[in-house]
């Protein structure tokens, strides 16, 4: 049974994008800052002192699951 709260399309692209931009992290101010405040409530992103927004573990995770379709393991 699927327990993981679920993600607006919109929240499930910032977390796609979160991946593409690796280190260097997603700047605050953007369109998709409202879905990266989400994602950090969810502890899918985390925001660095930099002010810019980095994928976490469990954000890598529900990506694998939830966009990329892996299995869990």
């Amino acid at each position: 049974m699927w327990n993981e709260p679920y993600l607006e399309t919109c929240c499930r692209s910032a977390l796609h994008r979160l991946t593409l931009v690796g280190p260097h992290g997603r700047p605050e101010g953007l369109k998709d800052g409202p879905c990266l405040l989400r994602l950090t409530g969810m502890a899918l992103a985390q925001q660095r002192a930099d002010g810019r927004y980095e994928i976490t573990d469990a954000g890598r995770a529900r990506h694998a699951l939830e966009i990329l379709k892996a299995t869990a393991t």
